[in-house]
């Protein structure tokens, strides 16, 4: 209390103090222009170039980017300068603005504490300071601003309690978001004296203690979040009082006791997460019965037990029912059906049962279950259910992605109807008393695990399951052999097919799954060698070969697994070395036991090898003639290059485009010097795998950063792609593709030393959670695109056809300048060519339908690919996204939301909130832009619009967008002002 009382002594000291300061420092509009210039100076990264450009004395600082002035006094009543990924510190300077009410920097770099002269900030009634890296306890000016509304602080580093008395100078608060920082200590009661606050947002913080009985007072309150803290303690009734709460999240705690059965009485009520909890008791008999609007119920991980009461059907919005692992007994409800609106129902980990025989318990339970046509996820297991699986199993909703009722009881055999759940992507029948043979049906389902007694082969059509993700039939008794069409799962991730009784040699195919991490062909009667291929398996984390009767070496190219991290060919017919190299160096004796024949390092608990002195010195030599060849190679290769060079240059002389952009200087680059620029293409340095290689950061010896594009010569399509990425690259200069530097080749090894882009990819940039693209870089991306397609089908000599355009092809410089990059399957057209026939076909979901079918590829395929591109840019959805199944595709989906639903389809992080004064503007811009790329997309290529012209209408859109945004502001100051 002393404490406290101190600062507040110290803090008042501070404001009269400042005060007394200010008074003589001068009232004019100087003083706001000063302190934004120390803003501006406190500011070391600015990507955008805003502040740098735009801030300057000569335009008047209320018309710089992000400042607001009122119409009459012309002084600073705003600063919003969010999404710009600033880097820089706060002055103490802004504490001399007179007039703010908003302070918005959320989404950007700032770091570093807060200054205490934003105590004189008196109007200041929101502070927005979300997503960046302020550290340090937040001032006790935050809680004396006697205007503050809204105080966002999510997801930054701030320390520290908070004040008993935070309420006491806080009369208006309405949002306090604390989400994500270091806070602890005990939640103050007196905070609850803010009877005005609406939203009150503390998790994933270090809070302690109970929640105060006080809680109550907040009968305004709309969300309570206080998941992620280390409560504990009962709920308190009094929670029954908050009559306007919508969202309640209390999971990841330590709570007690049962939960207040007022709660379910909350008719405004959309979402309950209380999972991760000690919670105990049985759910009232009325729940379901007045939570008209709920749309999430989560109960997981408690101690709740008791029946499930059939009222909870009458919650008819419910979209998510989650009440796994707790101790429910009694009957499923068959009136389940009812949520129609149903996505995920999880009740698995429980005492459940069916409420009809055993034999029909099932049936009952899924012809329920069939009125749910929305659902995706749908999970029973460990529960004792028992019963069969009868047909009506195919009656569920076709949405169905993920069915787990492994531990059930369940007997019989799998029926052909399961077929009819074409969308499957994770099947978990594991566990149960099921016979027979696996239907051949399966073959319309994307993943199907087991742990049963399965007998007969595989059915064939297994393997032509192309979008296969996993694949589990482990510890059953299928038979026959491995065939080579396992190499058609290439995006399978996991296969495991272990404790079965396969027989045969390993295909070499399997080579190609060059997705696969997780392979398991343990405890089977395969025979032969461990195939060389298995070297290609580049994404490999686990591969377990054991107990069976394999023979021969086990093969060096193992050691260019570089996540390899667990490996087992133990209890075969091994020999010879075992490799040193690579991941070699973290496996122990135990992944090689009982295979007599193997030698290698003492500590692997085997035999020394004998290597006699002649084989090394032979080996020596080798390598001293391959580097010599190498080096020579490459002299001869740049000479040929540079030759090429020079005659295309006096071809192309008159070419004002290329004329303008002249390449990094070309260099000749040995194989030597890029192992030592990459640190022997370690690990660390790896930044990308393609289809036919691997992508390093590399730093030359005179200090330039470059990316290196390394072809896997094992692949026979990789020679090609060299081929044709070469013959593209040297005729081709644009500031908008991705520049080559040099490139190093000889038999053995071929590689491009390219420019390096330090933001990486559009992919990056789209999917990740630390990145942001607003909407005027979007479009500046695309225009950029946009101009790189205009060049390479208009600009050049040769007109080029790309033929492979998505995100992660588009890369970003660190001033956000796109370039187009990977030109492996490129198409030169010749004088007289409009088309090209090709074999080769590139990525789904982004493919014109021209090119997909009959191999037709023409500059209208790229702008196909273009218009895919720009939908997924500005809807933030991958045309393979899984919620793209049969008919419904990302262009039907968009074409089907215009004009009137826009909202629906266009990234949620775009548009911002609808009471922002710069909504309808991003609406438009937006409407306009997916209007464009459904032009650009059109299904026949005659139909499609002209890359000029598509670039001509981004350019207006853009403007359009950028003058839109000005006058809004501007009529927006001037009637808050009035």
């Amino acid at each position: 209390m002393e404490k406290i009382c101190f600062l507040s002594f110290v803090s008042v000291f501070l404001v009269y103090c400042s005060m007394a300061c200010l008074a003589m420092a001068p009232t004019n509009l100087t003083t706001d222009q000063s302190a934004l210039f120390a803003f501006k100076a406190h500011i070391t990264f600015d990507p955008l170039n805003v502040l740098t450009h735009n801030w300057s004395t000569l335009t008047f600082f209320c018309n710089w980017i992000g400042v607001t002035c009122g119409a009459h006094h012309q002084r600073v009543i705003a600063l919003n300068l969010p999404n710009m990924g600033l880097t820089g510190t706060i002055p103490p300077h802004l504490g001399n603005l007179s007039f703010p009410t908003v302070f918005n920097i959320e989404n950007n770099r700032f770091h570093g504490h807060l200054p205490n002269e934003f105590v004189f900030l008196r109007r200041l009634e929101v502070i927005d300071l979300r997503l960046n890296y302020f550290s340090g306890e937040v001032p006790l000016w935050s809680s004396i601003l006697p205007k503050l509304q809204s105080i966002l602080l999510f997801n930054n580093n701030f320390s520290g309690s908070l004040p008993e008395d935070i309420c006491t100078s806080l009369p208006e608060l309405q949002e306090l978001d604390l989400c994500q920082n270091q806070f602890y200590g005990q939640i103050p009661s007196g905070l609850f004296k803010c009877r005005q606050l609406q939203l009150l947002r503390l998790p994933l913080n270090k809070f302690t203690g109970s929640i105060p009985r006080e809680i109550g007072n907040l009968t305004m309150l709309k969300e309570l979040s206080l998941n992620g803290n280390n409560l504990e303690g009962a709920m308190p009734l009094e929670m029954g009082q908050l009559g306007n709460l919508q969202i309640l999240n209390l999971g990841f705690n330590s709570l007690t006791g049962s939960i207040p059965s007022k709660i379910f009485n909350i008719s405004t009520i959309n979402a309950i997460g209380l999972p991760y909890n000690y919670l105990s008791g049985q759910l009232p008999s009325t729940i379901g019965l007045w939570l008209p609007n709920l749309k999430i119920l989560d109960l997981a991980r408690n101690k709740l037990s008791g029946v499930i009461p059939n009222s909870i059907s009458n919650a008819s919005k419910l979209t998510l029912l989650e009440l796994s692992i707790n101790s429910f007994t009694g009957f499923i409800p068959n009136t389940l059906g009812n949520l129609r609106l149903l996505q995920r129902l999880q009740v698995f980990e429980n005492f459940l049962t069916t409420e009809y025989s055993s034999t029909l318990g099932l049936r009952f339970l899924f012809k329920s279950l069939t009125n749910c046509k929305y659902l995706t996820r749908l999970a029973f297991s460990s529960n004792p259910l028992g019963g069969i699986l009868l047909i009506s199993i195919g009656n569920l909703s076709a949405s169905l992605q993920y069915l787990h009722a492994n531990n059930c009881q369940i007997k019989g055999s799998i029926p052909r109807e399961i077929g009819n759940l074409s969308n499957l992507i994770n099947l978990s029948l594991g566990n149960n008393e099921l016979t027979g043979s696996i239907p051949t049906t399966v073959e319309r389902l994307k993943n199907i695990q087991g742990s049963n007694k399965l007998t007969s082969i595989i059915p064939p059509t297994l393997w032509s399951l192309a979008d296969l993700l996993a694949l589990n039939l482990s510890t059953n008794s299928l038979s026959g052999y491995l065939p080579l069409d396992v190499g058609n799962l290439k995006v399978a991730t996991v296969i495991d097919l272990s404790g079965n009784q396969l027989s045969g040699d390993i295909p070499s195919t399997i080579g190609g799954l060059q997705s696969l991490d997780n392979l398991s062909l343990a405890k089977n009667r395969l025979q032969g060698a461990i195939p060389q291929s298995f070297g290609d398996l580049i994404s490999l984390e686990f591969l377990d070969l054991s107990t069976n009767n394999l023979s021969g070496m086990i093969p060096k190219s193992l050691e260019k697994l570089l996540y390899l991290k667990y490996l087992n060919v133990s209890f075969n017919r091994l020999e010879g070395e075992i490799p040193n190299g690579g991941p070699f160096a973290n496996f122990s004796a135990q992944s090689f036991v009982m295979n007599d024949g193997l030698c290698g390092e003492p500590r692997l608990q085997v035999p020394p090898c004998k290597t006699s002195t002649v084989k090394r010195l032979r080996t020596t030599i080798l390598r001293l003639l391959n580097y010599i060849f190498l080096g020579i190679a490459s002299i001869v290769f740049v000479l040929a290059l540079i030759f090429v060079l020079i005659r295309c240059r006096k071809r192309n002389v008159s070419d004002p485009i290329q004329a303008d952009f002249s390449p990094l200087a070309w260099r000749r680059i040995s194989y030597l010097e890029l192992q030592e620029a990459t640190h022997g293409f370690g690990e660390s340095n790896l930044i990308g795998i393609g289809s036919f290689g691997s992508v390093y950061k590399g730093t030359l010896s005179d200090g330039i950063n470059v990316a290196i594009k390394v072809f896997n010569l094992q692949l026979e399509e990789a020679f090609k792609s060299f081929e044709v990425e070469s013959e593209v690259l040297r005729n081709i200069r644009h500031r908008n593709l991705l520049k080559i530097i040099s490139s190093c080749a000889n038999l053995d090894f071929k590689a491009f030393i390219l420019e390096y882009m330090p933001n990486g990819s559009l992919e990056k940039w789209l999917y990740s959670h630390n990145y942001y693209l607003d909407i005027l870089q979007r479009l500046n991306i695309m225009i950029d695109v946009g101009s790189a397609l205009e060049y390479l089908h208009h600009g050049c000599s040769t007109p080029v056809v790309h033929c492979d355009l998505k995100p992660s092809n588009v890369l970003l410089h660190e001033d956000m300048v796109a370039h187009v990059s990977d030109f492996g399957i490129a198409k030169l057209l010749g004088d007289e060519e409009s088309m090209k026939h090709t074999k080769t076909l590139a990525t789904i979901g982004y493919m014109a339908p021209e090119y997909g079918s009959e191999g037709v590829v023409s500059t209208r395929s790229d702008v196909y690919s273009f218009g895919i591109l720009l939908m997924e840019t500005f809807t933030r959805k991958k045309p393979t996204d899984e919620m793209f199944v049969e008919e419904m595709s990302l262009k039907r989906w968009v074409r089907e939301s215009l004009p009137y639903a826009v909202i629906e389809v266009a990234d949620v992080n775009l548009l911002g909130r609808q009471d922002d004064v710069h909504f309808s503007t991003k609406m438009d811009c937006t409407l306009s832009v997916l209007d464009l790329a459904l032009k650009c997309s059109a299904e026949l290529p005659e139909e499609r619009i002209n890359i000029k012209d598509v670039l001509t209408t981004l350019n207006k859109i853009k403007i359009k967008f950028q003058m839109s945004i000005a006058r809004t502001r501007n009529i927006h100051d001037a009637r808050s002002l009035m």
